[in-house]
């Protein structure tokens, strides 16, 4: 494990090996994508995915369950970026969170949701 900077909280580690690099260098032209747009941009285009995959029923569920697959996909993503500077706490809170969203996009493609 790599010496987390100074600057960082207690529990909080610094960045990590060669494999989180390559995942920073590979994420990093999405990031600049997402930076160039306005800021509401992506949190209603994410939320709109998350609406209209919440509501699509019947023969659509299948929809559904991949409006929410990128939606939970996205999450993940953050959830993978975010991690070397997060808390314990703040670690749990967000597994639960793409966790949950993950089942429920499971119980969509199930057509039980």
């Amino acid at each position: 494990m790599a010496k987390p900077p100074g600057n960082l909280p207690p529990g909080v580690r610094g960045p990590g090996g060669p494999g989180r690099k390559r995942v920073e260098q590979r994420s990093l032209p999405f990031l600049l994508a997402l930076n160039r747009l306005p800021r509401w941009l992506v949190v209603v285009v994410m939320g709109a995915l998350l609406f209209l995959g919440l509501i699509q029923t019947g023969d659509l569920a299948w929809l559904g369950g991949v409006l929410l697959l990128i939606v939970t996909a996205f999450l993940f993503w953050l959830l993978v970026l975010a991690w070397p500077v997060l808390t314990g706490q703040q670690r749990v809170i967000r597994l639960i969170v793409v966790g949950g969203a993950f089942g429920i996009t499971v119980l969509k493609f199930m057509g039980r949701f």
